[in-house]
């Protein structure tokens, strides 16, 4: 009879290096001056990690970035626009100028606070094409750039960020929801094209988070409906989706690529 070892040598099967933290890696996070982006680089460096805080906002973007360095972190400000590819390309040079590899991208930016809510037919054309090109472009660029420098790495972590509308099928926010259902796409796409890299591409989708942004898309009986369709019963802040980011940009990450993972406190389910 022919016995079968099923014995792994788990630590050689691995990657070096392998843990769950971030400390050390650079790390680009777009939109990272104010809401979810900028919770991201604060306990992103506040792990160890070398941040890249981009967003078109400077000052905003310097003070996320002074913020962290006066708490002990190390991080770098980046005033640059998402949709401009010429921009992003001189972002990720300079990322690799400073640190010498980008270990992950984490694709924040989005136009959606500032939105209200209207109706499919009320939506002027202007905006439609802003929230696409911000939310879809602004993600697609970002990646284009950092992924040569991955690419020639032979490893590379980037996490878009998409949203749990996609499945709950948010009304009175087509173009919101049409940018994020792109989002999915794009993740699926850009894994099967970059894994033979050693490179993996997630996505996250949040609830209905929370930050000092004011939300026009919200209503008190909004937010309350939103908390009646999830398993937890309390609103959704910034700091519940940090761990899973961080464990996307980590080591302990390496085989998972090509997901979109819900955070939204259940309020969802696949």
């Amino acid at each position: 009879m022919t016995t079968i070892d099923h014995t792994l040598d788990v630590a050689a099967a691995l990657p070096a290096g392998r843990d769950f933290g971030i400390s050390g890696r650079s790390i680009i996070i777009t939109g990272s001056g104010q809401g979810i982006g900028a919770e991201y680089a604060r306990q992103f460096a506040a792990a160890g990690a070398l941040c890249t805080v981009v967003d078109l906002n400077a000052e905003k973007a310097h003070a996320v970035a002074e913020e962290i360095e006066q708490a002990g972190g190390t991080a770098a400000a980046a005033a640059a626009d998402v949709t401009d590819a010429a921009a992003m390309e001189d972002l990720a040079r300079s990322v690799v100028d400073r640190h010498g590899h980008i270990h992950a991208l984490v694709n924040n930016a989005a136009v959606f606070a500032g939105l209200t809510l209207k109706g499919l037919e009320e939506i002027p054309l202007e905006e439609w094409d802003t929230v696409l090109r911000v939310n879809i472009t602004g993600s697609y660029l970002p990646a284009r750039a950092v992924a040569p420098y991955m690419r020639a790495a032979g490893s590379g972590r980037i996490v878009n960020i998409s949203s749990a509308a996609v499945a709950q099928g948010l009304v009175n926010c087509l173009h919101y929801v049409t940018s994020k259902s792109a989002i999915v796409g794009m993740t699926y796409s850009m894994a099967r094209e970059l894994g033979p890299h050693g490179i993996t591409v997630n996505a996250i989708q949040p609830g209905g988070t929370r930050t000092e942004i004011e939300r026009k898309t919200q209503t008190a009986e909004g937010r309350a409906l939103m908390m009646s369709r999830q398993c937890l019963n309390r609103h959704e802040v910034p700091m519940d989706l940090v761990g899973l980011a961080v464990f996307l940009c980590s080591p302990a990450s390496a085989f998972l690529t090509g997901q979109v993972i819900a955070c939204d406190g259940g309020s969802t389910h696949r």
